[in-house]
Formats: structure tokens, C-alpha cells, sequence
């Protein structure tokens, strides 16, 4: 399976510390074969001192797993402190192996976390329904809540800094923990207290959590003439819902489109050739060249609803990975104006592999180029009209400035 999100709506939780002896296991299973240890054997591997002794007197042992192993030990029996348990090492040598590649979408998610990634990507969960960021000075940022959501409906604003869930702080928490509070199931009643700028103090807020339908698309008429789109992320459903939404926007009258990718962080390849397909005739979409040496093209395909109308779309700074392979075809084809801001300029492919244990490690092994063969990873799409974000609250320029252009076209 493909997903190349960088940043993720959240109500979830991608990162934390769960049960783990299962990769443990699997672990010593993984060196055991590459040893030529037997089934037998297995046991020594869970002990530190029969496993330390076996991988000295070993002469097939990798050099470098002794001296992992020896490490291992001399910190389960001489570090004053007391080590870790084994789930906290096993993880935190996982994660320095993936430090070492200094590519930060080549990940390990443990467990639980990613059970709810999975949750994520099928499009729905429980929760209150809003995207939200780490809080620099400690708990939660909400950046935007989800249009009659619980968190909408119980008066919570973007802005607004969850302190505290059921009066137990979170401001010294990570975000997987703090999240892991925030998430419950569905029907239950969470309270959260909230900073807000203007407020002299924190305040409670009742929450009743629900099930959340992820709003992957909104769409509008802005006048008589121009449609409105919105796709938040590429998950399962966006290229199904954009075609819905596109066909309604045309059966209103629509006769040019606007379709705002902005602080769209990307998601799954299959959605992004798929989404470019709405709006392009038959042609390339992009080139992929893998780890392998080889090179795919992934076309689109005559005969959508979108590819005849003129087309502007949305595009800034958060604008990632898929947002940046439709917003890169869409602008090498001509088939419509980009306009905002420079985006993310994130461009590679992770394959994600579902271990034994329910975790999940995602391996960047390609990378993506436009149809004209442009890269996008430290690159970034450069508008066709550079419009920056507006500094004023309630202003759009961007928006402005693209419906300036579909009405000069007209």
C-alpha cells in the first residue's frame, strides 16, 4: 500500500509507546535465521545473558549484532539508573536505525498508533472532530474543527489550546500521549479545558465524542458561474467524493472550477493519479523511478467530468506530496493556472509494510517527477500567480485572485 502524507488530519494518534514484545520476538527471529539458530534456540535469544553468551561463542554471529547484544546487556546489568524495559529499547533501536537515513517519511509507527492510522485512511473514527498540531508552549492547537462536528458544535475555534482533558494537564505530554486522552469512543463525554487568545483564563468545554466522518471534500458556487472544491486529503474516498462533488457543481450551472488544494498534505498515489484523471485528458500524470532502477508512468485516461472546464487551483506552503503530483500535472499539461504560494516540495514514494505485531514501517523507495520530468522533492510547485496568504483574518486573496482570473477567461 502507498501513503505519502506528511501531515495527517488528526483526532489520531500516529506515534507512541505500546506493548511491543511481539517485534522483540520478531526481531531475534529475524537475526536467528540470518545465524542458522533453530527453533530451540529461541529462548536463549529472550534471555540477555544466555543470548550474550550464545553470540560469543557463535562464530556465524553478524560482528555487528554482538556488538549490539553486548550493549544490550551491559546496560540491562551495569547502568546504575536502571535500564528501560525491552519494549522501550527495542523501539528506541529501531528509531536510531531509521535516524541514521535522515529521511523523515521513512518511519516506524508502533502498534496502537497505527491501528489508528489505519482507522484514518478507511476515512471515519471516534473522536471530536478537528485538525489539530502540537501546541508550542505545551497541549493542543486546534487548527481548524470539522464543520458540525462535536468540537464545532460545542463552540471550539481554530486557535483554541487544549490544557487539560478531564482535568488532567497535557502541556507536559507528547503528542501521542495528549491525543490518546483527547480520542475516545463514540457517545462518550470528554472535558476539555481551553486556552483562547482574548480569554483572561482557561475554560472548560463539554464534548460529546462521535464518530467522525473525515470531511475529505467541500464544494460550493461562489457566483452564478464558478464552482468551488475543496479536497482536505487523498484517503480512500477523495477521488470518488471530488467526482460527486464536481458532477454537482456542473449540474448548478458551474462553467469554470476552482479546486483549492491548500494545506492538503497528500495521501495515497492511487488517489492522486486518480484526482488528476478528473481534470485531465489522456497523458501522462507522472514518472516514478524507484530504488530498483526502474521507471513507471501513471497516466490519466479520456472521458471525466472536469477536463473540458477552465480550471484554477489553490496551492501553498502545506500543499504536499499527491497535492503537488495533480497540482504538477495539471500545470505541465496547461490545463489550468496554479495560484497561491510555492508548496512543500515532498516528492517521495513510502511503501508501507504491515508488520506481525500490527505495527507498521513505511520505506521511502521512489521518487515522483512531473510530466515535463521536473522533480518535486526539495523542489516544490512554483505558481503560475504567486498570490501570498492573507494577513487578514476573513480575507482570501489567493481565492480572490483565482476567481480574477476564471471571470478574465470568460
Amino acid at each position: 500500500m502507498f501513503n505519502d502524507s506528511h501531515n495527517s488530519p488528526i483526532d489520531t494518534l500516529y506515534f507512541g509507546i505500546v506493548t511491543g514484545l511481539a517485534i522483540l520476538i520478531a526481531f531475534g527471529a529475524g537475526y536467528a535465521y540470518g545465524a542458522g539458530l533453530t527453533p530451540d534456540d529461541m529462548g536463549a535469544l529472550l534471555d540477555p545473558a544466555q543470548r550474550a553468551a550464545r553470540l560469543q561463542s557463535d562464530s556465524e554471529a553478524p560482528e555487528e549484532f554482538e556488538v549490539f547484544w553486548e550493549v544490550w546487556n551491559l546496560l540491562e546489568t551495569r547502568y546504575f539508573y536502571g535500564a528501560p524495559d525491552d519494549e522501550t529499547r527495542t523501539y528506541g533501536a529501531i528509531q536510531g536505525m531509521l535516524d541514521t537515513l535522515e529521511d523523515p517519511y521513512t518511519s516506524f509507527v508502533p502498534p496502537e498508533a497505527a491501528a489508528l492510522m489505519r482507522e484514518l485512511d478507511s476515512g471515519s473514527f471516534d473522536g471530536i472532530g478537528a485538525y489539530v498540531q502540537q501546541a508550542e508552549e505545551g497541549g493542543i492547537t486546534i487548527l481548524r474543527p470539522f464543520e458540525g462536528g462535536p468540537a464545532d458544535e460545542a463552540g471550539l475555534l481554530a486557535g483554541d489550546v487544549i490544557l487539560a482533558v478531564d482535568g488532567v494537564s497535557i502541556v507536559e505530554l507528547d503528542m501521542d500521549a495528549a491525543l490518546a486522552l483527547v480520542r475516545g469512543p463514540a457517545d462518550s463525554e470528554v472535558t476539555l479545558t481551553i486556552g483562547r487568545e482574548g480569554e483572561a483564563e482557561p475554560f472548560d468545554v463539554m464534548v460529546t465524542r462521535q464518530e467522525i466522518e473525515v470531511p475529505t471534500v467541500e464544494s460550493r458556487m461562489l457566483d452564478d458561474e464558478v464552482g468551488y472544491v475543496a479536497l482536505f486529503e487523498f484517503n480512500h474516498q477523495a477521488s470518488r467524493r471530488l467526482d460527486e462533488a464536481v458532477e454537482e457543481l456542473l449540474d448548478q450551472g458551474a462553467q469554470s472550477l476552482i479546486l483549492d488544494l491548500r494545506n492538503n498534505p497528500g495521501g495515497f498515489l492511487d488517489q492522486a493519479v486518480d484526482v488528476a484523471d478528473l481534470f485531465l485528458p489522456k497523458g501522462e500524470v507522472l514518472i516514478q523511478r524507484d530504488v530498483d532502477g526502474q521507471e513507471r508512468s501513471h497516466h490519466s485516461e479520456d472521458g471525466d467530468p472536469g477536463e473540458d472546464i477552465p480550471l484554477a487551483v489553490l496551492v501553498n506552503g502545506d500543499s504536499a506530496s499527491a497535492s503537488e503530483i495533480v497540482a504538477g500535472a495539471i500545470q505541465d499539461s496547461d490545463r489550468g493556472v496554479l495560484v497561491g504560494e510555492q508548496t512543500f516540495g515532498k516528492g517521495s514514494v513510502q511503501l508501507q509494510y504491515d508488520l506481525t505485531d500490527g505495527s507498521i514501517l513505511r520505506v521511502t523507495y521512489a521518487a515522483w517527477f512531473t510530466p515535463n520530468d521536473r522533480a518535486i522533492s526539495g523542489e516544490g510547485i512554483e505558481p503560475d500567480v504567486v498570490v501570498p496568504s492573507s494577513a487578514e483574518a476573513g480575507d482570501d486573496l489567493q481565492l480572490d485572485a483565482a476567481l480574477d482570473y476564471l471571470h478574465d477567461q470568460s
